[in-house]
């Protein structure tokens, strides 16, 4: 793992979040590459009036007067950070940044249900995880005894979700992380039997997943995937998005947005 994104508002959810980067920078000798976005409206950008230049210049240098104590942590001492700011959209700048770098991942700070302000919400928040190649970290919480251990991942067992469980394979292995695999058996939406089960597990296997796969019951995936994380004491959920729909078949509607909101644990996503 060589570099690492960190979208910052300068809210303690970012320090979170920047806390976590700081921890897995030392541990694999990663580039923090720290993003504060100003998020200008197009007219204030492209119009010549001396007005919005003077907005612009002040905007600018109010974020650069906030980076300097933002980034004077003690844990970042030892930790090589390539502090930036942009001015336009945050999830644009944000997967420009990750292809130019090659990030491996992106920490978000999350502010969950509670959230009223901040640049990680709504919008911006539902386009990283749902559309960014690069895997992505949602936190909520101060990272005490922090660590990435034991991660649960769901998987619909379809083919098209083989990639996103090979990427989840190589990041975690990169971070040391035992990998529990699980499909969520719902009462209501798409019951499977236990035949069918293994049937799709096979096939999944075939295609160049895995029939390591725990079969688990839950009335929502969300819900059973809390469930079995409380269970096993898991460190992180992770979960495979699809940038069209949410969540393709299995994952209809917007799971990894959902327990970004409700879990107390990190939630790490992986487009399809």
């Amino acid at each position: 793992m060589n570099n690492i994104i960190i979208p910052v508002d300068f809210s303690k959810y970012s320090e979170y979040a920047l806390e976590i980067g700081a921890l897995l920078a030392k541990k694999h000798n990663a580039t923090l590459h720290v993003l504060h976005m100003l998020e200008l409206s197009d007219s204030l950008i492209t119009n010549s009036d001396s007005d919005n230049k003077n907005e612009m210049m002040f905007l600018l240098a109010l974020s650069q007067k906030k980076f300097k104590p933002f980034l004077d942590k003690d844990y970042l001492e030892g930790v090589q950070v390539n502090a930036m700011i942009k001015h336009h959209k945050v999830y644009k700048e944000v997967d420009e940044l990750a292809q130019d770098v090659n990030a491996d991942l992106i920490i978000m700070g999350s502010h969950g249900l509670m959230a009223h302000e901040g640049i990680f919400t709504g919008s911006n928040a539902e386009k990283m995880v749902r559309n960014s190649s690069t895997p992505v970290l949602t936190v909520k919480s101060r990272p005490e005894n922090f660590s990435l251990n034991n991660v649960v991942f769901a998987t619909d067992l379809a083919d098209e979700s083989v990639a996103a469980y090979k990427k989840a394979v190589g990041v975690f292995s990169t971070l040391g992380s035992k990998l529990h695999v699980v499909y969520v058996n719902r009462p209501h939406t798409d019951f499977i039997s236990s035949k069918e089960f293994k049937e799709m597990t096979t096939q999944f296997a075939a295609a160049g997943g895995t029939d390591q796969v725990e079969f688990i019951s839950g009335y929502t995936v969300e819900d059973g995937l809390l469930q079995y994380a409380e269970e096993t004491h898991a460190d992180c959920i992770a979960v495979s998005t699809h940038a069209r729909k949410g969540l393709s078949h299995f994952f209809r509607g917007s799971i990894s947005e959902d327990l970004a909101n409700h879990s107390l644990l990190p939630v790490m996503s992986f487009k399809i």
